[in-house]
């Protein structure tokens, strides 16, 4: 099976240790120049998944295809790929400009060729002026910036990043977020990326592989991961969500009807996994609940509001139902909704094209 049209391409990869599966039948397709972020709790098989691709630890079956050829069972020299950690691992004796230089030396690379390449990649992260410093002398956002152009300069055919941004402080975490951004879109690389934090996911991918249980349970975009996933676990693993058991009421050829939490009658989208009088679940994120009278919406409910929490920018109302179940509705802050205050009754509306259906017996893609 010779697969050319995919940069990387995992098929059926199965790791285990003793009597634990770390890893269990999982697929993924990359193009060139896509940024691919495998997502999901600690255990889920992520960090598994991309040692196997590296060639650090060998699957105990599957198939590994990198730039259309085989390459399962390759030594990790021969796979032409790049590896940014953590850590860092930058050479502590070494200056900065030896840092970067070393891959291509360890290329037969003649001296001349060597400053060009060294030079042109500190220009890109912006440190051109650190080039005879030493590691220690750097601060630790300047220290990953080296380790991402000591990968990027001898031009690797993927680039596989561990967690890179995980002992950085917020701040400096959401700037690098940016500049690896900016610099996978303005040299077009391949990158396969793994974090557990889902705003990281969320602002850096093209497309997001989510992992739970060992196994790959759904690949889209960011937006189709948020907005339509296809598995509970991904709808509620991903942002905050409302999410409740129903009954299906009736099928119909746009929407399925289905009773809810107290009793409500609630539209959802078309779904056609599913079918009258199974037990599902329904989906609608926070900020898809509008705090208004619910006149003109597809569904509506109401509740007590039982709390109020201003984050900033946003939001969060807190309403009880009739029969205790919580619902939250996520706004921009405006200054109060209308003169409701915390015990009062408030209803809420959403549309049917935000309310997901999942069916319970779908358990990921493999």
């Amino acid at each position: 099976m010779n697969d050319s049209i995919h940069k990387l391409k995992t098929l059926d990869v199965r790791k285990t240790y003793g009597s634990v599966v770390a890893l269990d039948a999982a697929s993924i397709e990359m193009h060139e120049g896509e940024f691919l972020t495998l997502l999901g709790p600690s255990g889920s098989g992520k960090t598994t998944l991309l040692m196997a691709i590296a060639g650090l630890n060998d699957p105990d079956s599957g198939e590994i295809w990198i730039d259309g050829k085989l390459a399962t069972y390759l030594p990790p020299f021969k796979r032409d790929l790049g590896m940014v950690f953590q850590n860092y691992a930058l050479f502590p004796h070494m200056t900065i400009f030896d840092n970067i230089a070393f891959p291509l030396r360890m290329r037969k690379m003649d001296r001349a060729a060597i400053r060009k390449e060294v030079m042109r990649v500190l220009e890109i992260v912006q440190l051109a002026h650190v080039a005879e410093r030493f590691p220690s002398e750097l601060s630790g956002g300047q220290q990953q910036r080296i380790a991402l152009a000591r990968c990027f300069v001898y031009q690797p055919s993927i680039i596989l990043m561990d967690e890179p941004l995980g002992a950085l402080d917020k701040k400096l975490r959401d700037a690098l977020q940016r500049e690896i951004k900016h610099l996978h879109e303005n040299l077009g690389i391949t990158v396969l990326y793994v974090t557990h934090d889902q705003e990281e996911a969320m602002v850096m991918s093209d497309r997001i592989c989510v992992m739970n249980d060992a196994r790959v349970d759904q690949i889209g975009t960011p937006d189709e991961l948020y907005f339509r996933p296809s598995t509970i676990f991904a709808a509620d693993f991903l942002g905050e969500s409302n999410l409740f058991d129903a009954e299906v009421l009736e099928v119909r050829s746009d929407s399925i009807l289905m009773r809810g939490p107290a009793g409500m009658t609630v539209q959802g989208a078309s779904n056609g996994s599913v079918r009258t009088g199974e037990r599902v679940k329904f989906m609608i994120r926070p900020e898809s609940v509008d705090t208004g009278n619910g006149e003109g919406s597809d569904n509506s409910a109401e509740g007590t509001l039982k709390e109020v929490m201003i984050t900033g920018q946003v939001t969060r109302y807190y309403v009880e139902l009739a029969d205790g179940t919580e619902m939250v509705s996520t706004q921009l802050t405006r200054g109060g909704i209308g003169g409701i205050e915390t015990g009062g009754p408030i209803n809420l509306g959403w549309s049917k094209a935000r309310t997901v259906v999942l069916a319970e017996n779908v358990g990921g893609a493999s």
